[in-house]
């Protein structure tokens, strides 16, 4: 059995059926809607609202907030620590300022993910760039990432459902 091409298979059916014709007419205004008072968001001087540990209860966060972490903190951090992609943190990352910016990167940091993960050692352990995970076989890694933007974009699919009544 092929298991790169099962568990990219389950991300990859997401992707097409589900989340990228979902994000299809985004608009600007929806990308950066607050649907509570002190949402967090990416803010208009390149900066993500971010704290570790987060508070209690946690912030309620805004389609633009949950589409840069998918892109930076899910895709392209993990791209650059096991497949050679360029560094992506929180910190120095330039965040889309526009919803077609955004879709771009989301696009290109799937992409880049999928290329790495489709030819993957799935029994390699990740390492260190895993933190205390760093003995966890890459199978782990990947169904990881497939469970956080089905999650996520769950999450962006009931912002724009919340957003499109509240207009």
């Amino acid at each position: 059995m092929d298991w790169n091409k099962q568990l990219t298979d389950q991300l990859e059916f997401h992707w097409n059926v589900q989340l990228r014709p979902r994000l299809e007419g985004m608009t600007d205004d929806e990308y950066f809607w607050e649907p509570v008072p002190d949402a967090w968001t990416v803010r208009p001087d390149n900066t993500i609202d971010w704290q570790y540990p987060a508070p209690e209860p946690v912030p309620v966060t805004t389609i633009a907030w949950r589409m840069a972490h998918i892109i930076v903190g899910v895709f392209n951090a993990r791209t650059a620590s096991h497949f050679g992609g360029p560094p992506a943190d929180y910190a120095t990352w330039r965040f889309a300022m526009t919803a077609d910016d955004a879709l771009k990167q989301l696009d290109d940091a799937y992409a880049a993910w999928m290329a790495g993960a489709r030819t993957a050692d799935l029994s390699k352990a990740v390492g260190p760039a895993e933190g205390p995970f760093a003995a966890e076989p890459m199978a782990t890694l990947v169904l990881h990432i497939n469970r956080e933007v089905i999650h996520h974009a769950a999450e962006i699919a009931l912002l724009r459902d919340l957003y499109l009544r509240e207009s």
